[in-house]
């Protein structure tokens, strides 16, 4: 496939503690993002990890990291996703504070 052939859409990465037992959280997270993006995300991976990590990166970028942030609320990370992927397009319920 040549470069030209790529697809445009985006990649986002999940990368969560396995020594903390968080893979369902993240691909909780994973199939809301998916459902919410799909015609946004060519890719959506979860990426296994130790020390306490838990980060969202769209793109390579980092949005959101547990342990600057905190667990982010499911909106939260779609509010964030969105700003890159899809910017302008409303969220519903999601959108509200």
């Amino acid at each position: 496939m040549s470069t030209s052939d790529a697809p445009s859409g985006h990649r986002v990465q999940i990368e969560y503690c396995t020594q903390c037992r968080w893979l369902p959280r993240a691909a909780w997270l994973a199939q809301e993002l998916l459902t919410t993006f799909e015609a946004e995300l060519t890719e959506l991976s979860l990426a296994p990890g130790t020390g306490g990590v838990f980060v969202v990166r769209v793109d390579g970028d980092v949005v959101w990291d547990r342990k600057r942030q905190g667990f982010p609320e499911p909106t939260a990370v779609k509010r964030l996703v969105r700003d890159r992927v899809a910017p302008g397009r409303a969220l519903g319920h999601s959108d509200r504070p």
